[in-house]
Order: C-alpha cells, then structure tokens, then sequence
C-alpha cells in the first residue's frame, strides 16, 4: 500500500497509530478537540506499517492540518504527504492551509517555514488550557523545553494557473 489520500479500511490503524503518537486519539486544536482517524488525510504504509500520516479538516476555504507524523526521518515522507496536502487544496479551491504547533516544537517550527508557511499567530498559555480536556498533553516538550503555547502558521494557497500558447 503506498502513500495514498486515507481509505476507510486505513481507520483503526490510524486510530492506533494516533493515540501512539499523540498520547491518545483525540488532539486539541485551538480550544477544540478533534478524532484525527475520522478525519480525511494522506497516509503512507510500508510493510504493512503506517510510516508516515497527515490528517487534515476543511473549514470554509481553509485546511487546517490536524497531525503530520512520519516515523521514517529523513526519508522525506512529511514533506510529500504535505505537498500531496497542498495539491488537493489548490484542487479543491482552499485559500490557506494552517496549522498549529507547540512552542517546544522547534523541528515542526523549522520544517513548516522551509515549506513556506509563517508564523500567523501565537496563542499564549493554550496548551495550558488544552491540558484540562487532555492531561496526557506532557508539560515538557523538546530539548526540555517547557509546553505552554500555540503557534499558529499559514500557507498562502497559490490558484493553479492555465497557459495559453
């Protein structure tokens, strides 16, 4: 099974593969939580293994990217599954795709900027408050870094544009 948009068949190992990844099934964006497996998305399998998962919801004429894991580094599997993202929103009419990362993130933080997106906005001390709907939310992040807030990052959509010759 390669890298391909999530089939039904794909939800329990999705399921499983989230609650692995994110200490639990749901995730908390923005003050809302959310059940990435019943979500639409982009999967990559090997061996019979998830490899690499991107879920995403539409909201109006944005895409807010809910995960993006990849448990093969280096091999450039966060990348494909977010242009293959991308592709299908410019397909599909989206404006903007956004996401938010903690603040410890600071390889998510650098991976999304060398994608293109920016840093929109930051949400000071909602990871504290997600913490409340989510205690599995470790107060610790990378590098020993303390998990507090939410940075919010926006790509711009780019209209896919016909020649004439």
């Amino acid at each position: 099974m390669p890298r391909r948009p999530i089939q039904d068949s794909d939800r329990e190992a999705i399921a499983e593969f989230i609650e692995h990844h994110w200490h639990g099934r749901k995730v908390i964006s923005r003050g809302k939580a959310y059940y990435p497996h019943q979500e639409e998305g982009f999967v990559d399998w090997r061996d019979s293994k998830i490899v690499g998962l991107l879920t995403y919801i539409v909201h109006g004429d944005a895409m807010e990217v809910l995960t993006l894991n990849s448990t093969l580094k280096g091999e450039g599997i966060g990348t494909a599954l977010t242009l293959m993202a991308i592709d299908h929103a410019r397909e599909n009419n989206i404006k903007r795709i956004w996401l938010s990362v903690t603040n410890d993130n600071l390889p998510a933080i650098g991976f999304y900027q060398r994608l293109g997106f920016r840093m929109v906005q930051v949400n000071i001390g909602a990871v504290d408050k997600a913490r409340k709907a989510k205690p599995q939310i470790p107060d610790v992040g990378h590098h020993g870094i303390p998990i507090h807030d939410e940075i919010v990052m926006e790509l711009p959509v780019k209209p896919l544009t016909c020649r004439q010759t």
